[in-house]
């Protein structure tokens, strides 16, 4: 299927359309902080960021990307209740959308594209951070991190998206700058776009191999506007 037959663009959030992880590291070292543990600077809690709350926050209390084994569920599960208290409170006080992001999403809306988000992020936090952003009216449909029983990269969350949206996964294109994403989108049998910039834990995300790859917005804006056509 030619790419102007495809009608529908499904958009991870943080790191694809939002930088947020200065409001992450913010609740992370908030929540750290009530457990009296060890806090950490941004740079290191945004390469945690990705695979929703639960993995961040065990990732902090860990201190580490690969998360302890020792770990006490229950002591995680409270820290995790912590965490989500604080990111309430701060959502959107320093995340900020990346370059181009709010004129190539009105763009893409009135070139004919429907838009969708699919994060991994839970649910009650993406339309506060949509609207703070002032982007909240673009997306027809939000499927949070908890909106289904699995996360990307498991496929259920697209297909949930298709039955949402009555389309058909020809439709659509998976956008996103985690290998999540990609995929995700690879056991849907869907295309996709990966976004070299955002948090894909210091790895190239081309080597995933999504269906096209661009360095910044704007240029995956210009090539879909110029496709489309």
């Amino acid at each position: 299927m030619e790419l102007k037959d495809k009608n529908v663009l499904l958009f991870d959030l943080d790191g694809t359309l939002v930088d947020s992880a200065p409001d992450l590291a913010l609740a992370i070292n908030r929540m750290l902080a009530d457990l009296n543990k060890p806090e950490f600077d941004e740079d290191m809690i945004r390469s945690w960021v990705g695979n929703g709350a639960k993995i961040l926050t065990e990732r902090a209390l860990s201190g580490s990307a690969e998360i302890d084994e020792t770990l006490d569920n229950a002591y995680a599960a409270d820290a995790l209740t912590k965490f989500l208290a604080h990111y309430k409170e701060c959502v959107c006080v320093n995340s900020v959308l990346y370059d181009g992001v709010r004129d190539g999403l009105i763009s893409l809306k009135q070139a004919g594209y429907r838009l969708a988000i699919i994060t991994n992020k839970p649910e009650q936090f993406i339309q506060p951070i949509l609207d703070g952003l002032a982007i909240g009216s673009l997306f027809e449909i939000q499927i949070g991190g908890d909106t289904f029983p699995v996360q990307k990269p498991h496929p259920d969350p697209l297909f949930g998206a298709l039955t949402k949206l009555d389309v058909t996964v020809e439709q659509c294109v998976m956008i996103g700058d985690s290998k999540n994403d990609i995929l995700a989108a690879q056991a849907a049998g869907m295309a996709s776009v990966g976004l070299t910039y955002g948090y894909n834990y210091g790895e190239d995300i081309s080597q995933y191999q999504p269906s096209w790859c661009f360095d910044n917005f704007n240029q995956f804006v210009a090539a879909f506007k110029l496709l489309k056509i």
